[in-house]
């Protein structure tokens, strides 16, 4: 197959789809690679890595979407990659379709086939693409979290940590996965005082025995959330509903009841966010401050470590990318489920209930285009 690896164009996006390493697995099985130019740029690889393993060099982003049968990216097509996009071309990137209309419908306009790295899911429901990232971004929410509560941020002045003689901060992190699992052991690594809700009591019960002392879990709803968020410091939103856009946890009214220079930080807002007035920003201009709450609503977290996240994400995507391209879309959707899961729009067809349902579209079952 002839595979294309276009330069991400999102504001501030380091990241690119494939390591040198990673396109030597595909050509050494058969498959052409190409690569934009620059592209590995931003992650620490240059276009002769990506020589050395067998690819070639493309010099712009029209000729790699014009020359490939499938697309690796990062992230979603913006757009102007929309026209760029062909019939039955394969999209393997994450999507996250159900936070944002234009896109899908851009989509189901170019007749492509988006499978979607972030709805790939395992019988256990586990989501292996996303898992990488989702470490990634729950790491990082922390480290953000924990700059912007500096007074020169605009935030309360807090070291999450604390120093002998003052008590460290407090952190509540919403949502048990592994988002919100990596949240909470940095911020107990940092000294702060954590608590992290989930609305599974086994998932509170398995956190509880793993996570260190400075760690509570408490059950989630409204009213346990409304009365957290009067004194905890900073606010990780770490909520993932598969493929379909998050809930909102966290209402506009509730901001009055937090102290002034919270710190909030959405992870889900790439799936349109569960807090309510977190709408998505940019790493050149990561915060906005609402009833004198600071909201760090970054889309791409991962993009600012870029070396990391380009590894940590070829090392999960590139055996389902070796399935699609030795076998074809259709037999290696046929073969493993997890990659059907992945299927979200196909020749103009919506086959993935949770976008269907997002913006009231006829939903095709996904059997029928295979």
């Amino acid at each position: 197959m002839i595979i294309g690896v276009p330069k991400e164009i999102k504001n501030n996006e380091n990241r690119v789809a494939l390591t040198p390493a990673g396109a030597l697995e595909l050509t050494k099985r058969g498959h052409e690679v190409y690569i934009q130019a620059t592209a590995g740029e931003g992650s620490g690889f240059a276009d002769d890595d990506y020589k050395t393993a067998g690819a070639k060099i493309l010099p712009t982003i029209e000729a790699t979407y014009d020359k490939a049968e499938m697309i690796i990216k990062v992230k979603e097509p913006i757009e102007p990659e929309y026209d760029l996009i062909k019939a039955d071309q394969l999209l393997f990137t994450y999507f996250h379709f159900a936070s944002y209309e234009p896109l899908t419908h851009a989509m189901i306009k170019s007749n492509a086939v988006c499978l979607a790295y972030e709805t790939v899911e395992m019988p256990d429901r586990s989501l292996p693409l996303l898992i990488p990232m989702s470490e990634v971004a729950g790491r990082m929410a922390v480290q953000e979290g924990a700059k912007y509560l500096e007074k020169p941020m605009q935030g309360r002045g807090i070291l999450l940590g604390g120093v002998p003689g003052v008590a460290p901060g407090k952190v509540l992190v919403l949502g048990g996965g592994v988002v919100g699992t990596q949240a909470a052991k940095m911020a107990a690594g940092l000294g702060a005082q954590v608590t992290i809700m989930d609305i599974s009591l086994s998932r509170l019960r398995y956190l509880a025995d793993v996570m260190p002392a400075n760690v509570n879990t408490v059950i989630s709803n409204e009213y346990n959330i409304r009365q957290y968020i009067k004194d905890h410091d900073l606010i990780v939103g770490a909520v993932l509903i598969p493929g379909a856009k998050a809930p909102n946890l966290i209402t506009r009214d509730m901001l009055k009841e937090m102290q002034p220079g919270t710190v909030l930080v959405d992870v889900a807002v790439d799936q349109g966010g569960c807090i309510e007035t977190c709408k998505p920003t940019t790493h050149a201009d990561p915060t906005f401050i609402i009833d004198d709450v600071v909201h760090y609503c970054v889309a791409n977290m991962p993009g600012a470590v870029p070396y990391t996240s380009t590894i940590a994400l070829t090392n999960a995507t590139l055996p389902y990318a070796i399935q699609l391209a030795s076998k074809g879309w259709k037999k290696a959707c046929k073969d493993n489920l997890p990659l059907k899961l992945g299927l979200n729009v196909v020749n103009g067809k919506v086959v993935y209930k949770g976008v269907a349902e997002a913006f009231d579209l006829t939903l095709t079952d996904v059997n029928t285009v295979l």
